[in-house]
């Protein structure tokens, strides 16, 4: 997660390391992300944090860009780290990420940031390049959504479907209970257990939502 804007001490109150969400990362991987990643595609990780996404990614270039100084220190080898905010962008060459993703990071930017975000990624995307976006949902996680500080936008699969359309993204997919909200609960986090859920047409606890999009001026896509 993105850590524009907030306080030094965020990952080691809020954010801090857990392995648990290497686990959970590492069975996303397996059983959903990379069904949707070529081998021989560029993956753009928005928001890196600890790394846990795009550590997992295998492809031909990997890329993270977070705000968080330590967030290099905890990246794989082989993965190009930028410190720096989700629209600094200018050190990838146009067209060149095909599959960018933000894990838990526009409820933490104003609108204002978040429409910054877009407009510095299109021209960054291949023709066949979108976004995936992963995060809270307000409809089903409102009675938690502000016991993180940090959260300063509130959206609904419905209003961030919205929000991206008003900027002239065409959405692509949309799954309003893609995960539960935390792995800080008296749940294991397994593997198994991870696939079954995303297998599972019930999700009685998903909370957090998944979005895919792309600029509306992109053809093709997966």
């Amino acid at each position: 997660m993105e850590s524009r804007g907030l306080s030094k001490g965020y990952h080691a109150s809020r954010l801090t390391h857990d392995a648990r969400r290497s686990v959970l990362w590492a069975a996303l991987w397996r059983y959903y992300f990379r069904k949707r990643i070529a081998p021989d595609d560029c993956v753009l990780d928005i928001g890196s944090g600890y790394g846990d996404f795009i550590n997992n990614v295998a492809a031909a270039r990997r890329l993270a860009v977070d705000t968080w100084p330590q967030m290099p220190e905890h990246v794989a080898p082989g993965v190009e780290a930028h410190v720096g905010s989700a629209e600094d962008l200018g050190w990838i060459a146009d067209g060149a990420v095909d599959f960018a993703f933000a894990s838990n990071v526009f409820e933490h930017l104003s609108q204002e940031d978040f429409a910054a975000t877009l407009a510095a990624l299109d021209p960054k995307l291949s023709a066949k390049g979108s976004l995936t976006i992963l995060q809270p949902n307000y409809h089903y996680a409102f009675r938690e959504y502000f016991d993180d500080y940090t959260h300063i936008a509130v959206y609904s699969h419905l209003s961030l479907a919205d929000f991206l359309t008003a900027h002239d993204w065409e959405v692509l997919e949309v799954r309003p209970r893609f995960l539960p909200l935390t792995i800080k609960s008296r749940l294991p986090v397994s593997p198994l257990l991870i696939a079954a859920y995303l297998a599972s047409p019930i999700k009685p606890l998903g909370k957090q939502m998944l979005i895919r999009a792309r600029p509306a001026r992109k053809g093709g896509g997966r």
